[in-house]
């Protein structure tokens, strides 16, 4: 639970971020995976669904953010992201691995599974 709101914390919903919860939640003890993306992405809008039923199947697993590029461009060129959309899996503050492009559902959350292990 969250200690500021009171609300779960891995309830199977993507959370949209901000560089101060992005930086704080890539250190937390739960895996996070975020997607980089842009609102002027097409391919970034066509796998936002298939991002969210992923959610829904890694929630007691890890957790699913989504972080603005265009909002926040410092994080994304501090990450080193070069193409969205990009997703960036996190473990207690490092970096475990990327997969870039448009995947469904299955297939990102095959990606962060196979990634824990």
């Amino acid at each position: 639970m969250c200690g500021v709101c009171g609300a779960a914390l891995h309830d199977g919903r993507v959370r949209e971020m901000d560089v101060a919860a992005h930086d704080k939640a890539i250190r937390d003890d739960l895996p996070l995976l975020v997607d980089y993306w842009a609102p002027w992405c097409g391919p970034c809008r066509a796998m936002a669904p298939e991002f969210a039923k992923a959610a829904q199947e890694l929630a007691p697993v890890a957790r699913l953010a989504k972080l603005n590029t265009e909002d926040h461009p410092a994080i994304a060129s501090r990450v080193g992201i070069r193409g969205i959309p990009a997703l960036v899996l996190y473990r207690k503050g490092r970096e475990v691995a990327r997969l870039a492009g448009v995947r469904p559902a299955a297939e990102i959350a095959a990606f962060v599974i196979s990634s824990l292990r």
